[in-house]
């Protein structure tokens, strides 16, 4: 499968720790040059979220303080306290403590919502891994009995919105190439993407062909997507 020369191209990642610029700085250095509005990340799926169901709500982050900096500078409020808050936020935070979980509970415990941008339970280092948003989720949930009314974040049809929204075309016209089955090829297959698996060492074929995520296509890396001849290819 190869993909037209005019076809839009986004980067999506459910990495909330750095602001799209920072990622597309990262690609273009990387020799993929790529602009801010090129790259998706869950905290932009978040954001959206919030626009449509708490547009002016007192928020509580479980975050890193880029995220923090951006809300309050799209103009929200963010607490440093339980009293008042009417969502909880829970995000990949290296910082979270016991301080945090308890104003979390607190909040929740008094009515507020809970709000989490990704589902992934640790993220990959060369080290082994660190503990992810999905593991300080599980605190705030077990913690107060209560459950997240949304994950933004991939495999979520809001991240697909999110997504859709910047390309300005149709699901049934839209392509998602990743190497994650349950997260990269679940949200394409329900959301009616084409959906492609890279097999770049998270996922191995015999995995592929064994799963219920099953991808539209499989394919050996980027590359095989870009049309011979393109400026891109050697």
């Amino acid at each position: 499968m190869q993909l037209k020369h005019r076809s839009r191209v986004v980067y999506l990642t459910n990495k909330p720790l750095q602001m799209p610029a920072d990622y597309a700085a990262k690609l273009t250095r990387l020799g993929v040059e790529t602009s801010p509005e090129e790259v998706i990340s869950s905290t932009d799926a978040l954001v959206l979220y919030l626009a449509k169901r708490a547009p002016t709500a007192r928020l509580f982050v479980i975050g890193e303080p880029p995220l923090v900096e951006l809300l309050r500078y799209i103009g929200y409020e963010v607490a440093d306290e339980a009293e008042g808050v009417e969502v909880v936020v829970v995000s990949f935070d290296r910082t979270f403590d016991y301080r945090k979980l308890q104003i979390a509970f607190d909040a929740v415990r008094r009515g507020a919502r809970i709000v989490a941008t990704n589902p992934d339970a640790y993220c990959p280092t060369p080290e082994g891994g660190l503990p992810d948003c999905a593991a300080l989720l599980a605190a705030v949930e077990a913690s107060t009995g209560a459950r997240a009314e949304a994950i933004v974040g991939k495999p979520s049809l809001h991240m697909v919105a999110t997504m859709l929204d910047r390309l300005g075309v149709p699901a049934q016209d839209t392509l998602l190439a990743g190497d994650r089955l349950t997260t990269d090829v679940r949200m394409a297959n329900e959301a009616g993407l084409t959906s492609v698996l890279v097999l770049t060492g998270a996922t191995s074929l015999d995995e592929a062909l064994h799963s219920p995520d099953r991808p539209d296509y499989i394919i050996g890396g980027l590359a095989d997507l870009i049309p011979s001849g393109h400026p891109l290819l050697p």
